[in-house]
């Protein structure tokens, strides 16, 4: 049996949302103001052709969902081609993409491939030189990408760690380079480079640099210790003020195409602008709005977008008074874990992590095609687990305790009371109990709200509730690693990724059940109406019939990797999904054979949506099952 490669380049099923997430850089076609393009913190590129006002999926650059992508050129002289620069998360690597065909298709520019690229610019005044930012230093094409050369002195300790790069529009010999550590000006091309930290505090982080198009000795610079003015080609800078010194990390500034004294400055604490060339500012926005990139309509200045982390793109119309989120099209959500609603078909919930007050749950009513945030009371918290109970409340395990959600908000719930216990010595026992009157509030990993006895898996160890959530006794187990609860006839099974217990008294006391010998460790488990449990882990796949005695394994599933197993009553199967792998099955229990079906994403916590199935991919959100594949497999395979 064949199955499709790793890391599908076709995404088989749509990405519906929560819209939102982190944006981080701006191009528009010169021609038509109106067609954008976005780039994003996880390889992809999305485009508009409304002035941002709904967006698509363009391109994913690369083969991984790592790579940053701060910039994002569209050729002068040819909108059809583009120019991106990336570099890679938690890790060096990155490049330079070139795109022939208005973004549909990428190829990454030898000679560049490898370079953490940080900064990108094009030549005004020749389309065929860009400058490129790297950690390593400054690199420069005269020929569209086809060569480039280091114009930066080679191993040099100071021009290195290019954060920003800006080409004078009259002389493209002329350049500027912001590093880590204050800016630098070459006149010849790079054959020789001065600084120009002469009103600038020392070691500052340059973010961006802009140069007046229409009188090139004025340009702004924007560092870590606020944003600096220069009247005379960089010689002598001289700080503006009016910005607060918690707000001075300045990732974007941008001028009005129409007004020079106008220009806003996109900080790490709000968005702020001057009317009279930086002798004032004001805050347009929230302080907790962090800015990445602006973006001002040449043909309509009052027309405004700014890229931001966690709200994604936000549109004013007012010049930047007032703001909305402008995101349809757009997810670029961490979600950890999805909800379909077992009372109300068609409603799911979304549980975002790293979103703070513009993340925690999102509700859809209509199969995902439209979300709205329902975080009410959470405080900006990450959502890492959610669970239903059987009349139909709604839980959420945080960062920081377990809510409850009512029809005015979330509400702390979790509270603690605990009683001596008496179970033999010879069994775990209840260990080091929580005072109680108190309310769990570690991180929440996991819950399981099914059956007579409900779990919470936390940081600080399992807890659990024999009232349906109202009070809950523990730590009954201190370790934080439990991936799976669930009832085996009499006993509850409790997986953790390297041993299984059991308890016959309701999680009283707890032993330990023997484990498959071919798995190093246990990433997923679930337990089928016949009393078969199934575990998952980097080895496969494994069952068994009588609680641990016999193991067994489904040796032809074509892959590894398992990173979740949910029992699917609607279709009898045991639903599986791979950390290696784009595909997830769905295996008969009683012929060990299995359906695929190909969701062209790395997902996980695979669930029924109706008839359909819901997934959560790892950086883009929820992703569904097409109607038009609802109900047929791509292939089947057996055992």
């Amino acid at each position: 049996m064949t199955v499709p490669a790793l890391h599908a380049a076709i995404h088989h099923w749509p990405a519906v949302g929560p819209d939102g997430g982190d944006a981080r850089s701006f191009a528009a076609d010169p021609a038509h103001p109106s067609h954008l393009y976005l780039g994003t913190a996880n390889s992809w590129i999305y485009q508009s052709v409304d002035g941002g006002a709904h967006w698509t999926r363009l391109a994913q650059l690369g083969t991984g969902d790592d790579l940053v992508i701060d910039h994002i050129i569209v050729d002068e002289r040819d909108p059809h081609t583009l120019y991106a620069g990336a570099w890679r998360l938690d890790r060096f690597g990155g490049g330079v993409f070139v795109s022939h065909d208005s973004g549909a298709t990428w190829t990454e520019l030898t000679g560049m491939d490898g370079q953490s690229v940080r900064a990108l610019a094009q030549a005004p005044s020749n389309s065929h030189i860009l400058v490129a930012g790297t950690i390593s230093g400054v690199y420069r094409t005269e020929d569209s990408g086809q060569h480039w050369k280091e114009i930066s002195p080679a191993g040099s300790g100071e021009i290195r760690e290019v954060q920003s790069i800006a080409v004078d529009p009259t002389d493209p010999d002329t350049v500027y380079a912001g590093t880590w550590h204050l800016p630098w000006k070459t006149t010849d091309g790079g054959r020789h480079w001065f600084n120009i930290k002469k009103g600038i505090i020392t070691d500052s982080d340059v973010f961006s640099i802009l140069i007046d198009p229409q009188l090139p000795t004025v340009l702004y610079a924007s560092a870590c210790s606020g944003i600096y003015r220069s009247d005379n080609g960089g010689l002598l800078f001289r700080k503006v003020q009016g910005i607060p010194t918690t707000a001075r990390r300045t990732r974007s500034i941008k001028e009005d195409p129409q007004n020079r004294d106008v220009v806003y400055a996109g900080t790490t604490e709000g968005l702020y602008k001057t009317l009279n060339g930086g002798k004032s500012w004001n805050r347009l926005t929230s302080p907790y709005v962090i800015i990445n990139d602006i973006y001002i309509d040449p043909a309509n200045p009052q027309h405004v977008l700014m890229a931001t982390d966690e709200s994604g793109v936000l549109a004013s119309n007012d010049g930047g008074k007032s703001f909305e989120p402008s995101n349809s099209g757009f997810s670029e959500r961490v979600v950890s874990s999805v909800l379909v609603d077992h009372q109300h078909p068609g409603t799911l919930y979304a549980g975002v992590v790293n979103g703070k007050s513009f993340g925690g749950v999102f509700v859809s009513h209509d199969d995902g095609r439209t979300w709205a945030q329902q975080s009410n009371g959470l405080g900006g918290r990450d959502v890492f687990a959610l669970a239903q109970s059987s009349d139909g409340t709604v839980y959420a395990g945080t960062n920081s305790g377990l809510y409850r959600w009512s029809p005015s908000g979330w509400a702390q719930d979790g509270k603690i009371v605990n009683r001596p216990s008496h179970a033999a010595s010879s069994r775990r026992r209840i260990h080091r109990p929580v005072a109680s009157g108190a309310h769990i509030d570690s991180r929440v990993n996991h819950l399981f709200t099914r059956g007579p006895v409900w779990y919470a898996v936390t940081e600080g160890g399992v807890y659990l509730s024999h009232n349906e959530g109202a009070t809950w006794q523990g730590p009954i187990l201190r370790r934080d690693g439990y991936i799976y609860f669930g009832t085996l006839g009499s006993r509850t099974v409790a997986v953790n990724r390297d041993s299984i217990s059991y308890s016959t008294d309701n999680g009283q006391t707890w032993r330990t059940m023997y484990r498959p010998l071919g798995l190093s460790s246990l990433t997923a488990a679930t337990i089928t109406p016949d009393g078969t449990l199934w575990v998952g882990g980097p080895q496969g796949i494994y069952f068994t019939h009588d609680a641990g005695l016999r193991w067994f394994q489904l040796k032809r599933l074509p892959v590894n990797a398992i990173n979740s197993l949910t029992w699917d009553p609607a279709q009898n199967s045991v639903l599986l999904s791979s950390s290696d792998s784009t595909v997830v099955y769905a295996i008969n229990p009683k012929t060990y054979t299995w359906k695929w079906w190909n969701t062209g994403w790395l997902v996980h916590a695979i669930h029924t949506l109706g008839n359909r199935l819901v997934a959560v991919s790892y950086s883009n959100g929820v992703v569904v099952q097409p109607a038009s594949q609802s109900g047929t497999a791509l292939a089947e395979g057996g055992n």
